[in-house]
């Protein structure tokens, strides 16, 4: 179904035309938004994206208070999920045809990037215990820290996937029909809480390996063959054999000779460009594992500062019934 979508993505090119865009600036430039936006092209993207996410919050949120219970199939809330985010690919696609701009317009091109990191970072998280952190090993994070993040992920995720989703306009380029079957796969994911499929381990690694397809592919576009590519492939693929793979019940022999084929394969790669840029190779599980802790942190100073907000109020209720 998502291919599906795609190809309907890409069908819609046809009658796009050609749209007059600004030369690029660089990395930090967004490509693809009109050079004279108006009230119209800005506010059809923003109402878009709006609509769209507050519809995802509240049926997470309907799930959460009304559901509750893992099925085999789907609930009928599902259904319902799943009809509202077709009828906004719908939307996003006449708005493209009509008004052509997204939310990149008036946000940062980093904080669609981002958006989409910090999933993966909570998804770290919210399985350290199962999987571990560090080769099988859990990282010194709180049960109450991965509780929250649980719980509340839902919305996070749909924000993240939503946000990314209007950030760009429906443009049929290599790098835009793989970003948006990447999205199509993250709004089903959203689409099938309280389901099994939703929690099938294979399945939610398949979401989080294909930013390693995704990134590298878009890298090689943007950079051509001599490019930042590797870092991309061997960078998520390090996540992959120090944290992902521990989930999969894999004996400890096939997981060393994945670590051990990761290394190799880098190094030969590295070696026909330059072994002095192998570092490169650390720099994305680096970022990665830093935002983790920066993240767990700053989600446990929260906690304990709503704990000490509450005390107060649970010390005055006894008085208050005397």
């Amino acid at each position: 179904m998502c291919l599906v979508l795609t190809a309907g993505v890409w069908a819609g090119g046809w009658w796009l035309g050609d749209v007059a865009l600004l030369p690029d600036q660089g990395a930090s430039w967004y490509y693809w938004k009109l050079p004279e936006p108006t009230l119209w092209t800005r506010a059809s993207a923003w109402a878009g994206y709006t609509a769209h996410q507050l519809v995802s919050w509240w049926l997470i949120f309907h799930a959460q208070r009304h559901v509750r219970t893992y099925t085999g199939g789907l609930h009928p809330v599902n259904v319902v999920a799943l009809v509202a985010n077709l009828g906004f690919i719908v939307l996003h696609e006449v708005q493209t045809q009509v008004f052509y701009d997204g939310l990149a317009q008036d946000v940062s091109i980093f904080s669609s990037q981002g958006s989409v990191i910090v999933l993966l970072i909570v998804v770290l998280i919210m399985e350290n215990r199962r999987r571990g952190m560090f080769f099988g090993r859990p990282a010194p994070i709180s049960a109450e820290i991965t509780r929250f993040f649980r719980k509340y992920h839902g919305f996070l995720f749909s924000w993240a996937a939503v946000y990314t989703f209007w950030y760009h306009p429906m443009e049929t380029t290599s790098g835009h029909l793989i970003g948006f079957v990447y999205m199509f796969l993250l709004l089903l994911q959203g689409s099938l809480f309280f389901t099994r499929s939703h929690t099938n381990r294979w399945w939610t690694l398949t979401l989080e390996l294909l930013v390693v397809v995704h990134g590298t592919l878009v890298a090689v576009m943007n950079t051509g063959p001599d490019g930042l590519w590797p870092m991309f492939l061997f960078g998520f693929l390090g996540v992959f054999v120090i944290s992902q793979m521990h989930g999969l019940g894999l004996a400890r022999s096939t997981r060393w000779v994945l670590v051990v084929l990761h290394l190799g394969a880098a190094i030969a790669v590295y070696w026909t460009r330059s072994l002095t840029e192998l570092d490169e190779i650390v720099r994305i599980p680096l970022i990665e594992y830093l935002v983790v802790a920066v993240l767990a942190l700053l989600t446990w100073l929260g906690l304990r500062g709503l704990r000490l907000l509450r005390r107060p109020e649970q010390q005055r209720e006894p008085a208050g019934r005397s």
